[in-house]
């Protein structure tokens, strides 16, 4: 009987990903993956698509994220609990997987919890190349959490914004930030309201965490031409937008389907219309269409950019060498005899002595 070669899966731990970040540097990371989520767009029609997978809780939920091409299969499991804060834990953990479609074998296991970070921050600047005025140079980040040095850095590097207006209701997470980043260029301007941060901005991220229906901007703050990257919003029950912000803009969407759920566009009825970006990313949609526009950008987060991350981490971390193979799948003499791995000592001695013979 012919013998199995033994499969084995490369694994990435967060001080793996942690390392290739380091080695390569914030700004080439960021633009890296910014350039494989902008050319898997690119072939939006090759892949097999589905909203994410939703377990809710009171606190919080559960997300299953999939996507297929014809080569590659991929998933992401990750969470959303905002009190996770107060118990010392991340109030968003992830990992995720890369698989052969062929054979089914995973091929890489990797944390995503800081490079989902990365990745969001990485979707917002292909989002804003093509939706923001050109020349934006001023930014307002509301909600200074885990996430935003991510969102701060990637419009700093990939965008050229100079100044950034933050705030935060936790005077200690804007502090964080401003020392995070005070080794930057970045002018960093502590607010004492969303009104002050938002006023005169040509972009406003917001990127909080709170599981509410809140309403982070209002239609007073908007002002023409503002690029509204709309982060947080990202499940049933938890918008940051008033439906009229979204009502005077051009709204644009990762996944339609999934956003009409997810997104501060569950606010509004099914045929409010909206832009998938992968069309205007192609040039089959039009973006921005004047200077005095008002785009929002309803973010939630979806599995393509996953795949995309993950492909790019594989990559790197071969190039540098980094990571292990782990054993996920059993290594059998036999594949149809997956009992052998649980076979008395006496009976798989006799089974590897008829193999011999």
């Amino acid at each position: 009987m012919k013998r199995t070669s033994l499969v084995q899966t490369q694994f990435l731990s967060a001080q793996d990903v942690a390392t290739i970040v380091v080695e390569v540097g914030v700004e080439a990371t960021l633009s890296r993956m910014a350039d494989f989520i902008f050319e898997d767009y690119l072939r939006w029609q090759d892949f097999d698509k589905c909203a994410r997978v939703a377990s809710h809780s009171t606190d919080g939920v559960i997300e299953l994220m999939p996507i297929a091409d014809a080569k590659t299969y991929a998933f992401k499991y990750v969470n959303g609990h905002p009190k996770n804060t107060l118990a010392g834990l991340p109030t968003v953990m992830a990992f995720g997987v890369l698989a052969d479609v062929a054979t089914g074998i995973p091929e890489l296991l990797s944390e995503l919890t800081l490079t989902t970070a990365l990745r969001t921050a990485a979707m917002s600047a292909v989002a804003a190349r093509a939706l923001a005025r050109p020349g934006s140079r001023s930014m307002a980040l509301i909600g200074n959490g885990a996430q935003s040095e991510f969102q701060a850095l990637a419009f700093h590097h990939l965008l050229g914004i100079q100044e950034i207006r933050l705030f935060d209701t936790d005077p200690e997470a804007t502090q964080k930030l401003m020392q995070n980043l005070q080794h930057t260029s970045l002018r960093l301007i502590d607010c004492d309201s969303i009104a002050q941060a938002v006023r005169g901005a040509d972009i406003v991220t917001t990127v909080t965490a709170d599981k509410t229906n809140a309403t982070i901007l209002t239609p007073d703050l908007i002002e023409p031409g503002m690029h509204i990257n709309g982060v947080g919003g990202d499940c049933p029950g938890k918008t940051e937008l008033h439906a009229d912000v979204l009502r005077m803009a051009s709204v644009f969407v990762q996944y339609e389907p999934q956003t009409r759920i997810e997104g501060d566009l569950q606010q509004l009825p099914a045929d409010f219309a909206v832009t998938e970006l992968w069309q205007v990313l192609r040039q089959e949609a039009p973006g921005r269409t004047s200077a005095q526009e008002v785009t929002v950008f309803d973010s939630v987060g979806f599995a393509l950019e996953d795949y995309s991350a993950l492909r790019y981490m594989r990559d790197a971390a071969s190039e540098l060498g980094l990571g292990q193979l782990v054993s996920l799948i059993p290594d059998l003499p036999n594949p149809k005899d997956l009992f052998s791995l649980i076979a008395p000592k006496a009976q798989v001695a006799s089974h590897k002595l008829a193999l011999a013979a």
